[in-house]
């Protein structure tokens, strides 16, 4: 019985850690159907929710920091966005930053 439950918190843990290390892997869908944000990229820092710095590193992408990795693959990412070319439809503004130390949320 022990040995179950060890079991199973050892795979809860390898779940939860997963989730936390790489939750801004991002996956850019064709189709707003398929997306939990909406995105519009605006040219001013300024306006933006989210300042986004885009990594070629996966183990870069960690939680709510704001440092995006793009997958190619839908079921490895942890949000799926559809970018908008209307400020007014999206539910998140953010700017892209070359500077990985300006990347994170404005405004929360």
């Amino acid at each position: 019985m022990m040995k179950a439950f060890k079991t199973i918190i050892f795979f809860l843990s390898i779940c939860l850690f997963d989730h936390l290390g790489y939750s801004q892997v991002v996956y850019s869908s064709e189709w707003k159907s398929d997306a939990q944000k909406t995105v519009y990229v605006t040219k001013w820092k300024s306006e933006a929710d989210m300042i986004v710095y885009k990594t070629n590193w996966k183990s870069e992408a960690t939680s709510n920091s704001g440092i995006w990795y793009f997958t190619e693959w839908k079921s490895e990412a942890e949000w799926v966005v559809y970018f908008t070319d209307w400020k007014s439809d999206a539910n998140l503004i953010v700017y892209f930053t070359d500077w990985k130390s300006e990347a994170g949320w404005q405004k929360k």
